[in-house]
């Protein structure tokens, strides 16, 4: 029986088309293909393995961490390390840069990546996922990894991708040649291409905020919100409100079917008046996945990618989607300034 193009020959393929490949990259890929099989045999145990419920710590976002956070954390800890093509790591959940033990070697990549994203959800059989971001390192190979190397704007991601644990177990990535989407068979434990060139339509008509902070937001967010509810608009048709409160899951949805997902900075807390989501293992990742696919990615006023991190677990307003979508938005924010 024919099965399709899996994942491990559609990497191998690009490799080849690259005259120059060491198989370094290949590697790492295949590690993350690992972790994503691991983590979702034991998201598909929750609620009968020990796996559901909170940990009993608090990770550097002051959030409580989930048992299946630090599963998915350590999975993928392990497994990229092994590789030995990476000189550092950042987890979502760690403070610093994660050291490669000394047992292995050191390559030339760095990886972020939010292990869980959702895992507040996770209680609730809500679809979470796993998002990751490639860097190569920019410091000489014989030094160690510094912020220098962890600390690069998104335009130099070399790929990223996400994980999403839902219905079915889907992984999408980018090596910067366009967005492919691949669904795990269970009955042969393989990701196979089911999504070749994903490209997001133009305009969607499906928005994706948590309209609970509608009073916090600056007046040109409100605005946007209140035109795309006004029936009077001149809308062909009106646009629907879809919310999940999982980045993956609502970034997912809106990529196969066109729209619009915010999450601009509010007020709500004086301590993080700049938005929620993290630049480099959140909004990065997606913002380099959504222009590969032909959206946009920006804060209301600055392109994600072109964002220069001046820390490692920075966060930053998120708006993303359609092309056309996001840059309604914009006008509408560039119009309240104005005023």
């Amino acid at each position: 029986m024919d099965i399709g193009i899996t994942i491990f020959n559609h990497i191998l393929l690009n490799q080849k088309l690259n005259p120059g490949a060491s198989g370094a990259f290949t590697r790492l890929l295949m590690a993350i293909v690992v972790a994503a099989k691991l983590v979702q045999r034991d998201v598909a145990k929750a609620g009968l393995a020990d796996v559901l419920g909170r940990a009993g710590n608090i990770n550097v976002q002051g959030e409580e961490v989930q048992k299946l956070d630090e599963i998915a954390n350590q999975v993928l800890k392990r497994l990229l390390s092994s590789t030995g093509e990476v000189c550092t790591l950042i987890s979502e959940e760690e403070a610093d840069l994660i050291e490669i033990p000394r047992q292995y070697n050191r390559g030339n990549y760095l990886v972020h990546f939010d292990p869980l994203d959702g895992s507040s959800n996770i209680d609730a059989n809500v679809s979470i996922g796993t998002i990751f971001s490639i860097y190569r390192r920019v410091t000489p190979p014989e030094m160690d990894a510094g912020l220098k190397d962890a600390l690069q704007p998104g335009l130099r991601q070399v790929a990223a991708g996400y994980i999403i644990y839902g219905s079915s177990c889907m992984l999408v990535y980018s090596t910067g040649s366009g967005v492919h989407g691949f669904t795990m068979d269970p009955s042969v434990g393989e990701f196979i291409l089911s999504h070749p060139n994903i490209q997001v339509p133009k305009k969607g008509k499906i928005y994706s905020a948590n309209e609970a902070n509608y009073c916090y937001w600056d007046q040109g967010t409100r605005d946007y919100i209140d035109w795309l509810k006004d029936p009077h608009a001149g809308h062909v048709k009106p646009y629907t409100s879809r919310y999940i409160g999982s980045l993956v899951a609502d970034f997912h949805r809106n990529l196969l079917y066109g729209g619009i997902f915010l999450y601009p900075a509010d007020m709500r807390d004086p301590l993080k008046p700049k938005g929620k989501l993290r630049l480099m293992c959140e909004a990065n990742p997606m913002s380099f996945i959504i222009e590969q696919a032909g959206g946009l990615a920006t804060t209301g006023g600055e392109r994600i990618l072109e964002i220069q991190p001046t820390e490692l677990h920075q966060r930053v307003p998120l708006i993303i989607g359609s092309a056309e979508d996001v840059q309604i938005y914009q006008d509408f924010v560039a119009k309240a300034n104005a005023r």
